[in-house]
């Protein structure tokens, strides 16, 4: 697509979170050890997924690693910028990148989304239909799942991207907010877009929702099935699932928020985007991993053959 034939804008000013050039200081600190964190502890589940064979053929952990795999391309589409936009006055993005930050937020959050809902299944299958787990969750079926989470990632995000990118944008380019998203941007076009706004958010609307109560219903579901089996272990999945839960409701809360309610304008959006761009990747491998002690004995093996090695 040629954007100059559809756009007069070449580039966007972001806001940013604050204006205070101390806090801006502090949050260059503080966001940077955030990044780093996140990107070695996935890149850790990873690797560790890969290295162990018996990880690497157990259909929950091959569906952690594609996890990590996503939250570090989540966790990178925006957060260098913004951590880069703190030592600048002019926060600028241009066109093309405005767009490609659209791309790879709707993208890897709608295949998260998707994945999300594939991991709450497999709990599901592994404890309600032990017996039948090897042949309902094959290699076979967790690759379809991850291709699908990838699938309806892409379509989901082409279809938010395709109508955005050919608005007419001639006037007002300034994003209120850390990176370019979509309820922000086609308000700076020099159109009507109430209706083609509807559309889309309501998109991403029903996508959040819709894997939301999904994860809902699943997890549900594993508690039903674990308190008429066995009264002892309730307790222990009641705190697994728990943990679960704080994390996809930190992901799923503030994107259902701001898709399902795009028109009112809230001082609290840039809050909540921090917390699904941010620090849902940052706890995932501690809820996922840091209490599973496969894993964590994965790792310690690794770090064992790593020091051996050298």
């Amino acid at each position: 697509m040629v954007l100059q034939n559809y756009s007069l804008v070449s580039e966007f000013v972001l806001h940013g979170l604050c204006t205070s050039r101390h806090l801006q200081n502090t949050f260059f600190i503080f966001f940077s050890g955030i990044y780093v964190t996140i990107m070695l502890g996935n890149l850790l589940i990873v690797v560790t997924v890969i290295s162990d064979p018996h990880l690497y053929s157990s259909p929950m952990y091959f569906l952690l690693g594609n996890l990590s795999f996503l939250d570090m391309w989540l966790a990178s589409f925006a957060t260098p910028k913004m951590i880069g936009d703190f030592l600048s006055d002019r926060k600028l993005i241009s066109f093309g990148g405005c767009m490609a930050q659209i791309f790879f937020l709707h993208f890897t959050g709608g295949a998260e989304m998707v994945l999300l809902v594939s991991m709450a299944y497999d709990r599901y299958v592994a404890i309600g239909k032990p017996l039948h787990y090897v042949t309902i969750m094959s290699r076979q079926t967790c690759i379809r799942l991850v291709l699908l989470s990838w699938v309806i990632g892409f379509v989901h995000s082409i279809s938010q991207v395709a109508f955005t990118v050919n608005l007419p944008y001639c006037g007002p380019n300034k994003v209120d907010s850390f990176f370019c998203d979509l309820p922000l941007v086609i308000r700076l076009a020099c159109t009507d877009t109430y209706v083609l706004g509807v559309l889309m958010i309501a998109d991403s609307g029903l996508l959040s929702m819709s894997c939301f109560l999904l994860l809902m219903v699943s997890y549900t579901a594993i508690l039903l099935t674990v308190r008429q089996r066995a009264a002892g272990g309730t307790s222990r999945a009641l705190s697994t699932c728990s943990a679960h839960i704080t994390v996809v409701t930190l992901f799923f809360g503030p994107c259902i928020f701001i898709y399902v309610w795009p028109f009112s304008r809230f001082s609290m959006d840039k809050l909540l985007s921090v917390f699904y761009t941010i620090f849902t990747p940052l706890l995932n491998p501690l809820i996922y991993t840091l209490r599973n002690e496969e894993m964590k004995a994965a790792m310690k093996k690794l770090r064992i053959r790593q020091v051996t090695f050298h």
